[in-house]
């Protein structure tokens, strides 16, 4: 048994400076070992250091005539799929496109519908993923955005309109023809308020405090012809800001009009709506994008098949969920 005062041999003992051989020694060593040709070739080298060192590349001779028949083989896969490619672009393009392009070609309601579903597979998901127990972010009054855009295509609507406005509600179940003013409406419905974003196509989003009735109170107080899904909203908004005859309206189903956060706004920051914001009765559905929450609503008109909506004539969405 070893003292306490004596060194302690290490479990890896250091191996003396005489013990490793040098670097030509170890040269030396591998030159003499015998290798087989076809041992070597196959096999990786190890370098000084010990790591693995890839075989140099074996030169292969390929024929002159091989090379040129894959190479003209390829350009004609590659010629065949490029042209497959363009005949397939070709025949999805509408007919009107075709036609300024030079060809003479008629209208084909099968490549209609086909471009319509493809155009509106997106609507088709938001569509698929609504739920009208799933409620959108609400935020604290702290964190509304100053200064809410007044989205009017640059022209803001004169005021006139508000004297005499009423909204005129159509496709009842009753058969009537309804026409409610706003004192009605702030009489007869409760009023709600929350606070949430409101999302524009054109990239920018802000948040903000609305207050009015719910949509679905609305619903249940004016009921719908049987079978109706959408309804169509139409605005005493001009949108040519040249005076030009130009009315708003947007489509909206009637599933999302139920949701408990789809408002027929009357209040902005807890004062009755401006003319910049859509007075006196607005559309606020926070899961749908800005384009369908219609400004200054004269008319309501629910309808068994999707309606006619303003942008969607212009080549937009149809269903802007988010």
């Amino acid at each position: 048994m070893a003292r306490p005062d004596e060194p302690r041999e290490t479990e890896f003992p250091l191996l003396k400076d005489d013990s490793a051989p040098d670097v030509s020694e170890k040269q030396a060593v591998i030159a003499r070992e015998p290798v087989s040709k076809a041992k070597d070739e196959a096999a990786p080298r190890v370098s000084l250091a010990g790591r693995l060192v890839e075989p140099d590349p074996e030169p292969v001779a390929v024929p002159a005539r091989r090379l040129k028949l894959q190479t003209r083989r390829d350009f004609l896969l590659y010629g065949a799929g490029a042209a497959a490619a363009i005949a397939g672009f070709w025949s999805v393009l509408p007919e009107e496109t075709q036609n300024r392009l030079g060809a003479h070609t008629t209208a084909n309601p099968r490549k209609e519908r086909f471009l319509n579903r493809s155009l509106t597979f997106d609507d088709d998901v938001a569509q698929a993923l609504y739920s009208p127990n799933r409620l959108l972010p609400t935020y604290s009054k702290s964190q509304i955005t100053p200064n809410l855009i007044n989205n009017y295509n640059g022209a803001t609507p004169d005021s006139d309109y508000l004297d005499d406005w009423e909204l005129t509600v159509l496709g009842l179940a009753s058969g009537k023809v309804e026409k409610i003013g706003i004192g009605d409406l702030l009489k007869r419905f409760a009023h709600h308020e929350q606070v949430t974003r409101l999302v524009c196509v054109e990239g920018w989003s802000a948040i903000a405090w609305w207050g009015g009735l719910r949509f679905a109170d609305l619903l249940q107080a004016y009921p719908p012809q049987p079978g109706a899904r959408w309804a169509r909203l139409d605005s005493s908004v001009n949108l040519d800001a040249d005076g030009n005859p130009d009315p708003y309206y947007v489509s909206i189903d009637l599933p999302t009009a139920r949701h408990p956060q789809t408002l027929l706004a009357t209040h902005h920051n807890g004062n009755p709506l401006e003319v910049e914001h859509g007075a006196p009765l607005r559309l606020i559905a926070p899961m749908k994008l800005g384009l369908k929450n219609i400004k200054a609503i004269t008319k309501i008109t629910y309808t068994l098949l999707e309606p006619a909506d303003y942008w969607n004539e212009r080549g937009y969405s149809k269903y802007d969920g988010l």
